[in-house]
């Protein structure tokens, strides 16, 4: 049995490619656990297959080789549905680029999961005005993207990922887009969910400042993990 606040589980998990005739290994043997309320940065110079773990974190893919356990299920159990269903419920993503729907408003972008969820529309309603309050931008909630700053509308994607109230959040550059002052401050409401929301953080980051935030670091090299560091 899993212990209980173990939330996710790599057990000898490799991710391999086919180019061609050849087969190239993303990641190679990882094990590591995460337990729930960590915030771990992972880390890692471009191809040391951070973007590749993110994927398999997220269910977004399945391993080649080993096993993955999330909340203790086995995601490559899991039929591609009812895959994207548990994604659905347990993760939320924040992406480097902040994919909002230009036409929409922050209030609108940020009501749109619990409508995919078909939530009853004043739940909906009220839980994005508590959302967009919580991240200091309820003054903006009528702005289209493109009224708000970098800072604003990364902001306005963290929301929509709280929206669902997910259990872990998955956060993939997320200040590669920004300037090192509005990234802090994002940084620093990550830390703020973290510490006040009780939220599971990972993040992916090349840049070594951010993940001082984290109260876990994993760095990769060549698909391998070459060190965790606790505190």
């Amino acid at each position: 049995m899993e212990p209980t606040d173990t939330l996710l589980n790599f057990e000898n998990v490799w991710k391999i490619y086919q180019m061609g005739e050849v087969e190239v290994p993303a990641l190679q043997g990882i094990d590591v656990k995460i337990k729930k309320g960590d915030f771990v940065a992972i880390i890692g110079a471009s191809g040391s297959g951070k973007s590749t773990m993110m994927n398999l974190i997220g269910c977004l893919d399945v391993p080649s080789k080993g096993r993955i356990f999330l909340k203790g299920q086995d995601i490559s159990q899991l039929s591609e549905s009812d895959l994207a269903t548990f994604r659905g419920k347990t993760i939320g993503f924040i992406f480097q680029q902040y994919n909002l729907i230009p036409t929409m408003s922050a209030f609108e972008n940020v009501m749109l999961p619990l409508e995919f969820q078909e939530e009853n529309d004043s739940i909906a309603s009220k839980r994005t005005r508590e959302i967009l309050e919580f991240i200091g931008l309820s003054d903006k909630m009528h702005y289209l993207p493109s009224q708000l700053s970098g800072g604003q509308q990364q902001r306005v994607s963290i929301a929509r990922c709280l929206v669902t109230d997910p259990e872990i959040i998955l956060a993939d550059e997320p200040t590669g887009a920004l300037d090192s002052v509005t990234g802090e401050n994002i940084l620093k409401m990550l830390e703020k969910l973290w510490r006040e929301k009780d939220k599971t953080i990972i993040m992916v980051t090349h840049d070594l400042n951010l993940a001082k935030y984290a109260n876990t670091t994993i760095e990769l090299k060549d698909g391998e993990i070459i060190r965790i560091q606790d505190g």
